[in-house]
């Protein structure tokens, strides 16, 4: 009797994380099938508009066939100064280098000016004056300043990945719910603790809110600081496909540059769940 009471809780427990690591097997697989269906939809449309049916002229939007052929020639014998792993490595690492430089302060800074109505005070004129500016406004004095290398590039996607970062995190402590930091003040939580325990996990999701959208805007504004004085990069298969008027190698361009955000957007996915783990069903 007693082995059997000792036994029955663990696995209970066994049995109910079997349980969650099979629906989250099926979750993913239902969520594979639904993308896969989509893609070959499309595919097809596209087959049909272009290469079957001639519909839409291959000079102005190239088909699937033209398209394939384009990446099989930056795959193997390169274009645009490199192969295409050469350039999406390259912007990959430009946009995870801006991300993280710019989202580290971004995150502390809204998160300061959240906490504190003096720091508030203080920094948000000089944020709002600068805020209305357009991240690509910034790329002709990054060039003059540092030059058409990385360093020009690095400086634009800060620019443009610091805003939301700021944004999201100030407004994800101010939607903390009152009762919380009522508690927190009775139970005298103060310090590094009352950040820890309080303020960044009630504006975590708003943070990672805002560090998606720092992402995106970081892809924006690399591609097009890389039409500009770009010796390799994603950015300059898209110059100089148009260059050249080769639509296939443009829309391979375009292509490559949504996998990589794709790809580096579920990899932040992956990392919020692990610093989430109480949202996950």
């Amino acid at each position: 009797m007693t082995i059997a009471k000792t036994f029955h809780p663990l696995a209970a427990r066994g049995l109910e994380r079997s349980s969650r690591i099979g629906a989250g097997c099926l979750a993913l697989g239902r969520g594979l099938l639904r993308v896969l269906v989509t893609l070959g939809a499309l595919l097809l449309l596209w087959w049909g508009l272009t290469d079957a049916f001639g519909l839409v002229s291959g000079m102005r939007f190239p088909g699937p066939a033209q398209t394939l052929a384009a990446g099989k020639q930056i795959l193997f014998d390169g274009y645009g100064n490199a192969l295409w792993h050469e350039h999406a490595l390259r912007s990959v690492r430009l946009v995870g280098l801006g991300f993280v430089v710019a989202a580290t302060p971004g995150v502390l800074l809204g998160l300061a000016m959240g906490a504190s109505r003096t720091v508030e005070a203080l920094v948000n004129p000089v944020f709002l004056l600068l805020r209305p500016i357009p991240p690509l406004a910034w790329i002709p004095l990054a060039i003059v300043w540092l030059g058409l290398g990385d360093a020009a590039k690095v400086m634009v996607i800060f620019v443009a990945a610091f805003v939301p970062s700021v944004i999201n995190s100030f407004s994800g402590v101010r939607q903390i719910d009152r009762p919380l930091l009522e508690a927190s003040a009775m139970l005298r939580i103060t310090g590094w603790r009352y950040w820890r325990e309080v303020l960044i996990p009630g504006a975590l999701p708003s943070i990672f809110t805002g560090l998606r959208l720092s992402l995106q805007a970081s892809w924006t504004t690399l591609v097009a600081a890389e039409l500009v004085g770009a010796v390799a990069g994603l950015g300059q298969i898209l110059n100089q496909g148009a260059q050249d008027i080769h639509p296939p190698m443009i829309l391979v361009g375009m292509i490559s540059v949504a996998l990589c955000g794709w790809l580096m957007t579920r990899a932040l996915a992956w990392f919020e769940t692990r610093a989430m783990p109480w949202r996950q069903p």
